[in-house]
């Protein structure tokens, strides 16, 4: 495995520091499909295709989603230590492979606001336990919708009951036609579940509880506890989709990054966040979900936000798992 090395004016502790808090981003299935590669003037954000799930995510779309995310993190880490983060995001020849190259663009003071997102950083959990029947409030929701615009996306809060009625229906055809199909749940199987030692994957006291045929959406199966009385899913939970202007390999970053700041923006705040993300993997839904939010902004993922009971962290593979070494390049070389 290779070692952290220094990199932007950071010694190779920061480094790593850096790159541990750009690992806490959140996931399909927590497969964690990210990698770096370490330079003196840049860390490149990589993909890690053995992570794919072909199945669920077969335009890989949520996989950059996912990267998009951790790309986030280590910009609030390198701020975090004074570092100013110049982004290029799918380089090209520049970095050959690369989603995204991250260089020194000078020094930066960190703001209040960015400061309480970073510090959320390793609070912020992916919630799918049963909320409280608490409202999220106007002022609420306004943060999270700006937390979207900030990073170049859009966050539809769905306000009607016929929008909530529709989206639920676009959630629960996506879902049905995943159940059905043998490759989707060997992928849920192989990431879910009692599996000791696993450094990725949802582990059953994160899983929420099983689903039941009263819930009003249809929620993944991650093989959570059964439910006791009075454990049922929140009524009227806050949903939104989170949308990109650009169908495109940069829409799914830059999402992906303001996927990333609404959670840390709801972490902040005291709310919790999962995801319903079903009808994004299924493309005609998604196309049909793309119609019915006026066919201009790209759906990217579906998010249900409100109060709930603290979870623990999932597990997270160590930075020197995710770098790419030298014998490796050399192989890509030839």
């Amino acid at each position: 495995m290779a070692d952290v090395t220094a990199a932007l004016g950071l010694t190779a502790q920061q480094v790593e520091r850096a790159l541990v808090t750009a690992t806490l981003a959140p996931s399909v299935h927590n497969t964690q499909p990210w990698r770096f590669k370490i330079r003196p003037d840049r860390i490149e954000l990589h993909t890690d295709t053995s992570r794919a799930l072909s199945a669920t995510d077969p335009e890989d779309r949520e996989l950059r989603l996912s990267c998009g995310a951790a790309l986030y993190n280590l910009r609030l880490a390198l701020q975090g230590m004074g570092v100013r983060p110049l982004v290029t995001m799918l380089p090209g020849n520049d970095a050959p492979g690369a989603l995204a190259v991250v260089r020194r663009g000078g020094t930066v003071k960190i703001d209040d606001e960015t400061r309480a997102l970073l510090d959320a950083v390793p609070r912020r959990r992916t919630n799918r336990r049963p909320f409280l029947e608490a409202p999220v409030d106007p002022r609420q929701r306004h943060a999270l919708v700006r937390a979207a615009e900030l990073e170049r996306s859009w966050l539809h809060v769905v306000t009607t009951p016929q929008g909530r009625a529709q989206l639920q229906q676009f959630v629960r055809r996506a879902h049905e036609i995943q159940l059905a199909d043998r490759a989707v749940q060997a992928e849920l199987a192989a990431y879910s579940g009692h599996r000791p030692g696993a450094t990725d994957g949802v582990p059953p006291p994160s899983a929420g509880v099983r689903p039941a045929m009263q819930d009003e959406w249809a929620f993944r199966d991650f093989g959570g506890p059964e439910r006791g009385p009075g454990k049922d899913y929140e009524s009227d939970p806050l949903v939104a989709v989170l949308c990109s202007h650009y169908d495109s390999q940069l829409g799914d970053l830059q999402a992906g990054q303001a996927m990333q700041r609404v959670l840390l923006t709801a972490t902040v705040r005291g709310l919790s966040a999962s995801f319903l993300s079903q009808p994004i993997e299924v493309r005609p839904v998604r196309e049909d979900l793309r119609r019915a939010l006026g066919g201009v902004l790209v759906p990217q993922t579906v998010l249900r936000v409100g109060y709930s009971t603290p979870v623990p962290a999932s597990p997270r593979r160590s930075v020197a798992e995710l770098l790419v070494d030298a014998e490796e390049e050399a192989v890509a070389g030839h």
